[in-house]
């Protein structure tokens, strides 16, 4: 097993919290408080089968979401609900109503990037956060 632990730019999931929300769980891999203060926010997100995120929007950041694994709705700027796949990459323009729903059977997995970053810190006012310490595993379900 490599130790990249002090490799410059490498970045250890384990020594990260989790975010975690009925719907799902977080993992931020790069945002602005952290050591170093990057200006964009990336995360990878879990959406639990049947479940989502609700409408909402980012009113300072535009946001690209890029859809690893799993099928979802995903609705943009109030329209209607399309289908979307591993695969496919999704822009949200800055301020504009989005939602994601899990519409499979498997958990989906999504990379979400917010420029400028910051609006990640927004979720953790929501009624569901609960912050899982580095290290530990969420319990799911």
């Amino acid at each position: 097993m490599t130790d990249n632990s002090q490799k410059s730019g490498f970045i250890d999931r384990m020594a990260l919290p989790t975010d975690q929300f009925d719907w799902g769980i977080i993992k931020w891999l790069v945002t602005p408080d952290q050591d170093g203060g990057a200006n964009l926010t990336l995360g990878e997100v879990v959406v639990l089968p049947g479940q989502g995120h609700d409408r909402h929007n980012h009113p300072d950041a535009e946001e690209v979401l890029y859809v690893l694994s799993g099928v979802g709705l995903q609705m943009v700027d109030d329209g209607e609900p399309y289908e979307v796949r591993a695969g496919d990459a999704i822009y949200v323009p800055k301020a504009v109503f989005h939602s994601t729903r899990n519409i499979g059977w498997e958990p989906m997995r999504v990379i979400a990037l917010y420029n400028p970053g910051g609006s990640e810190v927004g979720l953790r006012e929501l009624p569901d956060y609960r912050q899982v310490p580095p290290g530990e595993l969420p319990k799911i379900g």
